[in-house]
């Protein structure tokens, strides 16, 4: 057995395994910005403003937090494979209403039944991490896999703005619903990871109380409630970045896809990044602390020159979305060290965590504000200064941070 991987899968494989579990996380990306061309086109097809179609990302983001909150819990319970097959179904039949949807509420509908599936199989996949990679191995993948799931958000935006041009925005779901339809394969031929020995027992609602059971550490929940922050600025821009490029500076949908997908490319920089510093055994709370300072850079930059041009406003976010992909990895490897079961409930409230607060984002960034660049540099430079002094006072604190106070790298 490879050192560091503790479950063999005799169908799918080291390399099927780490495949599906990035398929799986790549769902909440894919979901949103494969389909954000298409809202110019989508509000005069459903004669809606802005405010009212960005309701179908955000009750997507708020009911994917409330599904990884249900079957982080349920996979403790009942195990990895049948949750995630479930999920799956969930999601598969959710996209396919969405692509039929005759209205933007019944959109919206639809668009919380599709968010409450992602939420299981991002949930269950990071559960898998823990499950089957132990040591450095496990950093090692979870920023392999995470670099891995920043290309299809890469090529998402332009898949969509080439849907626009050439078909309906129902056909996105409709390939959203193909993709997934592939992981529930993957996930059928899944060797089960979680024996019945070491599932939870007792009433199901028992498994639901787990999630306080891991709340109550306070090592997981300050260190959670502080890295957090960072996502509520990038998913700030998800939500505006739309009708900055195309509303405010003026591009066509297909140049704003290239500035988007430029940024993401940039992403990619951040998990791959901390693999070189993760080998070269960096201690985690120097990558974070450098991950967070370069976020508080990147929001000042937009609120000064981001509105200058499109490149300005390109360049000034590209630290925040490096400094972002960057402490996801570090910091996720970080928060699961921190428990030592319940690893379902402690994989659904780190993605609860950054999705909560990424939904936050969301909806703060639609507020009337001067012009949408201005309240995204304001957002992520706030939030980005919040998490520097959360970050602080951790490190001044008598709470114990495994792996981060004794200055090891987060995969030691």
């Amino acid at each position: 057995m490879h050192r560091g991987l503790l479950v063999q899968q005799k169908y799918l494989g080291k390399t099927g395994l780490i495949a599906l579990i990035t398929v799986l996380n790549m769902t909440a990306p894919l979901s949103t910005d494969m389909y954000l061309p298409s809202f110019p086109t989508m509000m005069l097809e459903f004669g809606v403003p802005a405010s009212v179609l960005n309701l179908t990302l955000v009750g997507f983001f708020l009911f994917f937090a409330v599904g990884m909150l249900l079957f982080g819990p349920f996979s403790d319970r009942y195990g990895r494979k049948p949750v995630l097959v479930a999920g799956l179904s969930l999601y598969v039949a959710a996209s396919l209403a969405c692509a039929a949807a005759g209205s933007i509420w019944q959109l919206i509908l639809f668009r919380i039944i599709q968010a409450l599936g992602a939420g299981c199989m991002v949930s269950v996949s990071t559960a898998l991490v823990k499950d089957c990679f132990d040591g450095r191995l496990r950093g090692t993948i979870l920023a392999t896999i995470q670099s891995m799931s920043v290309i299809g958000p890469m090529l998402a935006p332009i898949i969509g703005a080439f849907i626009v041009q050439y078909a309906s925005w129902r056909t996105t779901f409709l390939v959203l619903a193909g993709i997934s339809l592939c992981s529930l394969t993957a996930a059928l031929l899944l060797e089960e990871p979680l024996g019945p020995e070491s599932r939870l027992r007792g009433p199901v609602l028992g498994s639901l109380g787990r999630l306080f059971v891991v709340a109550r550490n306070p090592s997981f929940t300050s260190l959670l409630f502080t890295v957090a922050l960072i996502p509520t600025g990038f998913m700030a821009y998800i939500a505006v970045s739309s009708y900055i490029y195309v509303g405010f500076f003026g591009l066509s949908e297909t140049a704003y896809s290239l500035f988007f997908a430029t940024n993401a490319a940039v992403s990619v920089l951040g998990p791959l990044t901390y693999i070189a510093l993760n080998n070269r055994k960096v201690p985690a709370r120097t990558i974070i602390t450098a991950a967070l300072s370069l976020a508080f850079c990147g929001g000042l930059a937009v609120l000064f020159v981001g509105r200058v041009a499109p490149l300005a406003f390109l360049l000034a976010f590209l630290p925040y979305s490096f400094s972002s992909s960057l402490l996801r990895p570090v910091s996720t490897d970080a928060l699961l060290s921190q428990q030592d079961t319940d690893t379902g409930s402690a994989s659904a409230l780190i993605n609860f965590g950054n999705t909560a607060m990424g939904s936050l984002g969301m909806m703060v960034a639609s507020l009337p504000w001067p012009n949408f660049v201005t309240g995204l540099g304001a957002i992520a430079a706030g939030c980005a200064l919040l998490a520097l002094l959360g970050w602080a006072w951790l490190l001044l604190s008598a709470i114990p941070l495994r792996g981060i106070k004794q200055g090891l790298a987060a995969g030691d």
